[in-house]
């Protein structure tokens, strides 16, 4: 009897379910799940069949959240940096081309045993002329992607897919103060997006814009503009492909995503790049004091630095087409900014863009 006691006493202990565990499994469980789901709703979007809006319930969203996916993106980012053996680099690089449909004849260096890492893979950079930047248009793609909706702002609301909305002032945080933007005080007005508006006749517009695994992962300036503010906000690391955009309200405004605002020659000007699941970080080239996907941070906080000071009175200028940043993965770009009411698109919902395309023009 004393024998037999002692062996089931530790396998009791081992089997012992707590909380936490079962929480990420039910979770990940679910999440799979909603992946599966999503998957069948691609294939009958492709089919031209019109989809019904969806939206989560607040449970479903916490038992979402619940998966830990801030902490497995910190594991991911871990692991991208791991050096891999030579012989093994091909190999790996290969499944992953072929699983996302990467296209290397667009990079500067095909030889797949040059990259070290993943991480050094997913930064990939491309040939001089891969992505020319059309000259034409005001406004040019600042990534590769699929743009998942784009128009003017109305009621203080932006669609992030066709039918579902995320309030425009809880995505970009409260009014940066027209001293840090260095632009002259906005004409008086009720609401968040007239207060954002600076000239009399203007019009707020949108683009939101999906890069997907398999694309080029930087993403480049897409006008000529002065970045005055960054805004961070740590938040939920919630993948963001169009099924999930299609299913949570605000999604954007859970998610973990760096606001950088300033101005161009018609006013506001603002481009955000939004985390996601397995994003290991967000990276701004000019912002070295910003370091995304933290252990710990404080819900619904956010953090300010401005790139005005006594030494830099114009704040960051950039010019169209240069690097500005980059996504350890894929994620999320989207523009909100001001122009004449003659601005116009040069879309369409769904299409695939590349880096230097025209968004839209006068």
């Amino acid at each position: 009897t004393d024998r037999k006691r002692l062996h089931t006493a530790p396998v009791g202990q081992a089997f012992r379910l707590r909380p936490f565990h079962v929480l990420v499994a039910t979770g990940g469980g679910y999440a799979g799940y909603k992946k599966y789901e999503d998957y069948k709703l691609e294939q009958l979007e492709k089919k031209g069949i019109e989809l019904p809006v969806k939206l989560a319930s607040e449970w479903e969203v916490a038992l979402y959240k619940s998966v830990p996916t801030r902490l497995l993106s910190r594991a991911w980012g871990r692991l991208n940096q791991v050096e891999l053996p030579t012989w093994l680099r091909k190999p790996v690089y290969s499944l992953y081309i072929w699983t996302f449909g990467v296209n290397m004849k667009e990079a500067a260096v095909e030889d797949l045993h040059h990259y070290r890492n993943l991480s050094e893979f997913f930064r990939r950079k491309l040939k001089p002329q891969a992505r020319p930047v059309c000259g034409l248009h005001s406004v040019i793609s600042p990534s590769d992607g699929k743009i998942l909706n784009f128009g003017q702002v109305k009621n203080c609301e932006v669609e992030q897919v066709k039918g579902v909305t995320y309030s425009l002032e809880s995505f970009l945080g409260p009014r940066v103060s027209a001293e840090d933007l260095h632009f002259s005080e906005a004409p008086p007005g009720n609401s968040f997006q007239q207060q954002l508006v600076t000239k009399e006749g203007n019009e707020l517009y949108h683009c939101v814009i999906y890069l997907a695994p398999g694309d080029y992962h930087c993403f480049h300036s897409p006008t000529d503009w002065r970045v005055s503010h960054r805004r961070h906000f740590p938040g939920s690391l919630m993948s963001v492909n169009p099924g999930v955009a299609r299913w949570i309200k605000e999604l954007f405004c859970h998610n973990e995503r760096v606001v950088l605002t300033g101005d161009w020659k018609h006013g506001f000007f603002s481009l955000t790049a939004v985390g996601a699941t397995n994003v290991g970080s967000i990276r701004i080239y000019f912002d070295r004091d910003l370091h995304t996907n933290s252990p710990r941070y404080s819900k619904g906080s956010y953090n300010d630095f401005s790139f005005i000071s006594n030494n830099n009175k114009e704040g960051i200028p950039m010019r169209k087409g240069e690097h500005l940043g980059e996504f350890n993965l894929g994620s999320t770009i989207v523009l909100i900014f001001e122009a004449p009411k003659d601005f116009k698109f040069h879309l369409k919902a769904g299409q695939k863009i590349r880096f230097g395309e025209a968004l839209g023009s006068l």
